[in-house]
């Protein structure tokens, strides 16, 4: 024969067997865990069960092959060979110091979530700080002598197996293959090495969030591998907070809020108050809630921006009801989502929100549309910003469209184009024979500002003027930008024609505006204050039910979906920040939240007249006025009283909202 086992170099061939041997010893430890932890008054379905198996085993292939990557790449240098007599002790001694530490890590991980209903993440490395109580703890708790005996008696084993193991492969028959087959049979099997830790055909890896595709808890737990997701909870540094400050703060923030049974003694701060529905239509409509990517206000015609690049756009704004001062809270499109689906800014220190494991589960009112089919449409991949699990692991019974469950192909980085993305959410809406709530994202206004050749008659230009001073830092982001209303507008054309759109509320909104807000045609604290970072169009769009409408009310992200759910009829416990935009209750103390995460951080509050900014740890306070001629400056000395409760109120809100992201556990229904 050509090509048989014996011409595998034996080096490869002996990672086989450790490594199904780890994925077996793992999945046995995740079949205890589902027989031991599982509850069978709240079981999860089949369906669930193998998918979450399925995920699982991934995970567990990943972690063996990083255990033997040492192996695998040092094993080539010849001193230290796994094929010689001190590379088989030196490689059998790793293998038991290995798996009896992955045993160990399981058993730790066993008792963590036996006492706190969770798998291990960073949080218990607090118990290092007092490791004499915590010692105690776990003798007087847990059978320590019996596990000792098996954590011994597994090493033991483990270098018995492992040096036989070695031994075998050092005296096996290798008929090296031609210098060329060599090399390509060498690359081909680095290459399904790294795949397999990999483990997705997708831009991105698989990731902590892929084992969040449901919202039953014990999903996720059974999906997670312990060793993958403790290192990520511990990557992320988890969601600090100050809970003496958020006690201090509840007295304001409750009335701010309009908490109805306000308790600041109570083991967990409640935020809780039952919304009532105030429905603007005759019947509860369907919501479709477009979120456009990099939409700042100061690029659009709304603002007076004179090259013109979204007249779709302005043309059904000016059929809506239309907030010209709707802010989201901070910059990044996974941090906006967060906001949107939770009412809590994302102030997350480091990484985002969305991709802190600690934090994945949160009560959304999304879930108060409950005879609704969900949905959420994105041109690529859901692993980006791990955005699957905040939707997937928190909204009931949500369908996810991505990267390839479409026909058309992916474009760029991003996936297909917006146009194509809205055909696709189009074709289903138009499917369904219930009401729908749908959350569509586009991704084509974003570097590398592809323009498909699918356009429908979309056609490139290049204006003779500085596109700089009109917000554009060049033609190919500006023609993203057109394409990006282009696309609106062809899936409005669309979606006239469809039955669905007669009773659908369309919510567009921006997910993040951009500092670079140019000064021409914007008021200078657009750019001087950088508000122009957050300042978004937010467009309600239901021409057969809503009148044409401009509201100057001062309105965050965090306000949306209260707003939405309450407007189309949908009663709700609210647990988190917003507040409906048309309840007048709230006019005399609007206020939209900011955060920049740059060094040092600096938070704020944007008010009717002002906007109050200061580094997050209360120091350089400073009030500026708005629609003043020098918005820079600071009105502190002018404004005493107005700054002193601006501050207070914006320190309250602040610890507030890092309280909360740990504190918004899902509501059972």
């Amino acid at each position: 024969m050509f090509f048989s086992s014996s011409c595998i170099p034996p080096r490869i061939r002996l990672l086989l067997l450790p490594t199904l041997v780890l994925v077996i010893l793992m999945g046995v430890m995740r079949l205890i865990f589902l027989f031991w932890f599982n509850n069978p008054v709240d079981p999860i379905t089949y369906a669930n069960l193998l998918h979450a198996l399925y995920i699982g085993t991934k995970f567990d292939l990943r972690v063996a092959l990083l255990l033997l990557l040492p192996m695998a790449i040092l094993g080539w240098i010849n001193f230290i060979s796994p094929l010689t007599v001190q590379g088989r002790w030196l490689w059998s001694i790793y293998g038991s110091v290995a798996v009896t530490l992955l045993l160990l890590f399981y058993m730790v991980d066993f008792g963590h979530y036996a006492y706190l209903g969770k798998r291990l993440d960073q949080t218990a490395l607090r118990f290092a700080a007092d490791p004499l109580i915590s010692a105690q703890m776990v003798w007087e708790s847990y059978p320590v002598i019996p596990l000792m005996i098996l954590l011994i008696v597994s090493a033991v084993v483990t270098f018995w197996g492992g040096y036989r193991h070695l031994r075998r492969y050092a005296g096996a028959t290798y008929q090296p293959l031609a210098i060329k087959w060599r090399a390509w049979l060498i690359i081909g099997a680095v290459l399904l090495y790294f795949f397999a830790i990999f483990a997705k055909i997708s831009w991105y890896p698989l990731r902590w969030s892929d084992a969040y595709f449901s919202t039953h808890p014990f999903t996720s737990a059974l999906a997670s591998n312990p060793a993958v997701y403790f290192v990520y909870t511990v990557n992320n540094g988890g969601a600090p907070y100050d809970e003496a400050a958020a006690r201090s703060a509840y007295p304001a923030m409750a009335a701010y809020l309009g908490v109805e049974n306000p308790d600041a003694n109570s083991e967990v701060l409640q935020y809780q108050r039952q919304v009532t529905a105030t429905p603007l239509f005759q019947q509860s409509p369907n919501v479709v809630i477009v979120v456009l990517e990099s939409f700042a206000t100061f690029k659009t015609g709304l603002s007076g921006n004179p090259l013109s690049a979204t007249p779709h756009f302005d043309q059904m704004a000016q059929q809506s009801i239309y907030f010209p001062n709707f802010f989201t809270p901070h910059t990044g499109t996974a941090r906006s989502l967060f906001a949107l689906l939770t009412g809590i800014p994302d102030v997350q220190p480091g990484e985002t929100a969305s991709r802190n494991p600690m934090i994945a589960s949160q009560q959304t009112i999304v879930n108060a549309f409950s005879s609704y089919k969900k949905f959420y449409f994105l041109g690529g991949s859901a692993s980006w910003g791990n955005i699957r699990a905040l939707f997937a692991n928190n909204i009931e019974g949500i369908t996810l469209f991505e990267e390839g469950s479409y026909e058309a192909a992916a474009v760029d980085v991003w996936g297909i184009s917006d146009l194509d993305l809205f055909r696709a959410a189009n074709a289903q809406f138009r499917q369904q024979q219930q009401p729908f709530f749908a959350v569509v994202q586009t991704s084509g206004n974003h570097r590398p500002y592809t323009i498909p050749k699918d356009n429908a008659g979309f056609t490139f230009v290049e204006p003779d003027v500085d596109l700089t001073q009109h917000g554009f830092d060049s033609a190919g982001e500006y023609n993203a930008y057109r394409f990006m209303d282009h696309a609106i507008g062809e899936w409005m054309t669309m979606a006239k024609k469809e039955a669905y759109f007669a009773n659908t509320l369309f919510v567009f909104f921006g997910d993040h505006g951009l500092a670079d807000a140019p000064g021409n045609h914007t008021l200078k604290q657009e750019f001087q204050l950088k508000m122009g970072s957050y300042r978004v169009p937010l467009i309600f769009y239901a021409p057969n039910h809503l009148p044409a409408e401009r509201r100057e009310t001062v309105a965050s992200e965090v306000d949306l979906l209260t707003t939405v759910a309450a407007i189309t009829g949908h009663s709700h416990l609210n647990t988190t920040f917003g507040r409906n935009l048309f309840d007048p209750t709230y006019d005399q103390a609007r206020y939209a939240f900011t955060i920049d995460h740059a060094t040092p951080v600096e938070i704020g509050l944007i008010g009717k007249d002002s906007y109050f900014k200061m580094i997050a740890d209360g120091s350089q306070p400073l009030l500026h006025p708005l629609g003043d001629s020098e918005p820079r400056r600071d009105i502190t000395a002018e404004q005493p009283e107005v700054a002193a409760r601006m501050q207070q109120l914006t320190l309250d809100y602040y610890q507030t909202i890092r309280y909360l992201l740990n504190h918004n556990q899902p509501v059972k229904r």
